[in-house]
């Protein structure tokens, strides 16, 4: 995508509009069909659980659609975008899980581009790939959104959606989190530190609220 104008930089980043623009972009920045459509799922999820659980609906939706805006770079040059980004990384990540870095370097240079994107907007595009302690309900909801979305079709995706409104916000996190968590157990991978401390502070609040 080229540089903006002077008009692009004006454009209200909640505007349909802007939306549409921001789009028509990362269609071309995810050719790969999957992707595109994954991320036009995540963006229709996380408009329906922001209209559920009281969030504000246009963030969730921009938030949604531009969560994997650097999905399309490979494992080297995800970590030569995060350099020239000026991120720096524990070096173990950088190594072995560099398909994590897509959520910040994404956050940090929409930023860049496009000053107008709100900044809890940028938060949950940052945040939606190991999660945080303290997240935002809009950090949550994109996370969520991005494991639940319609198009994506697992053992146990069905129960999830379920929970929808059934569960309060911070509960359905955690019980999309343990999927998350127990399938990268199954598959031997590795599992990003700040992750663990993530499901440690949420169970322990879980656990306190009982």
């Amino acid at each position: 995508m080229g540089e903006m104008s002077d008009s692009d930089a004006s454009i209200d980043a909640l505007s349909d509009e802007f939306y549409q623009q921001m789009h028509e972009a990362l269609r071309e920045r995810l050719p790969k069909k999957s992707r595109f459509r994954h991320s036009i799922g995540v963006a229709k999820q996380s408009e329906e659980l922001a209209e559920v659980y009281g969030a504000d609906v246009r963030k969730a939706r921009l938030a949604g659609l531009l969560h994997d805006w650097d999905k399309g770079y490979d494992d080297e040059e995800i970590r030569t975008r995060a350099e020239e980004l000026g991120l720096r990384f524990d070096p173990f990540l950088l190594e072995h899980m560099p398909q994590l870095l897509h959520g910040p370097t994404a956050a940090q240079a929409l930023a860049l581009e496009f000053p107008q994107i709100p900044a809890d907007v940028l938060s949950a595009i940052e945040k939606h790939t190991a999660g945080a302690v303290g997240m935002s309900d809009l950090d949550m909801i994109v996370y969520i959104a991005d494991v639940i979305e319609p198009h994506r079709d697992f053992d146990g995706v069905d129960k999830l959606r379920e929970l929808v409104g059934a569960k309060p916000l911070e509960e359905l996190f955690v019980d999309v989190s343990a999927h998350v968590l127990g399938n990268l157990v199954d598959r031997h991978r590795f599992i990003h530190p700040e992750t663990l401390k993530v499901w440690n502070y949420y169970l322990m609040r879980q656990k306190r609220s009982r």
